[in-house]
């Protein structure tokens, strides 16, 4: 992470904030749908967060700790993702409903509550909430797609069979190409969680999830407050300031923040200015 220390070893850095938290384990197709808790204590408030696509819990890896002094921070890992089992099937409805379902049984006495979705995760939540008006009380989108704007030019590269260096460095284009605007956030730990939790994703996400406006058609569905985060320059959703005007055709009161000099993964690449918006905004 550009704004910590560098980690010496991911893994292990990863397993200590895990063990910090609670696992709960709901239904989920065949198996169960995975919850880390962290933050929990008397009169805590709940903040669910969901990831984006072919990631899980570890990429709000940075901003847990921060959050967790404020309030019960929920992560889940979305169905066929993480340590979660596969949805039913890959459409909204099947991915939705293990969600609510598993916030019904976390939080029986706490709904509504605040929903944080990055990218593909915060579709996924407007959907679920469409489907489900007594889950959420406000959605806040971070980077997310399907406003029907052009998509940014994305680099992706193959990894398979390569190894030692030549694969860390494939790996770190591939951040850049996607995920991270500036070289030094695309670190040891990022490059690590790239790496190991892409590939536990089980799902195509562009198969009618995201593309072209699957957000935008949701949301005069949805009547709580939808505010959203993006990076100055997240590289598949670029300019900020057209996502503002695709928001706002739909939801004009949306409350609308730019980080500045972040990507697409502006919680990871700029930690602190990040936390400070997303608390100002629930606050």
């Amino acid at each position: 992470m550009t704004e910590t220390a560098t980690i010496a070893d991911p893994e292990a850095y990863i397993a200590a904030i895990e063990a910090r938290s609670r696992r709960v384990e709901t239904p989920c197709g065949d198996g169960t749908m995975v919850w880390r808790i962290w933050g929990e204590r008397p009169g805590a408030r709940p903040v669910v967060f969901a990831h984006g696509s072919h990631g899980d819990w570890t990429h709000w890896i940075a901003n847990i700790d921060a959050l967790a002094e404020r309030y019960m921070v929920i992560v889940c890992d979305l169905p066929s993702h993480g340590d979660s089992a596969l949805a039913l099937a890959e459409d909204h409805d099947a991915l939705s409903a293990p969600i609510a379902e598993g916030l019904r049984l976390i939080l029986p006495d706490q709904l509504p509550v605040d929903l944080v979705g990055f990218s593909m995760g915060g579709v996924i939540f407007a959907q679920m909430m469409a489907r489900n008006p007594d889950i959420a009380s406000r959605l806040i989108v971070i980077g997310a797609g399907g406003l029907g704007t052009p998509h940014g030019p994305v680099n992706i590269g193959r990894v398979g069979g390569l190894r030692g260096p030549e694969r860390k460095a494939a790996l770190k284009a591939n951040l850049m190409g996607l995920m991270l605007h500036s070289a030094e956030a695309a670190d040891d730990l990022a490059i690590h969680m790239l790496d190991t939790r892409a590939r536990k994703a089980r799902i195509k996400v562009l198969a009618g999830l995201v593309k072209p406006d699957r957000l935008l058609q949701v949301l005069p569905q949805i009547h709580v407050p939808v505010d959203a985060i993006f990076g100055e320059n997240d590289r598949p959703h670029p300019d900020p300031a057209l996502q503002e005007r695709a928001l706002r055709r739909v939801r004009p009161d949306c409350d609308f923040r730019v980080i500045p000099e972040a990507g697409h993964w502006a919680m990871y690449e700029r930690t602190a200015a990040f936390n400070a918006v997303l608390i100002d905004m629930l606050g």
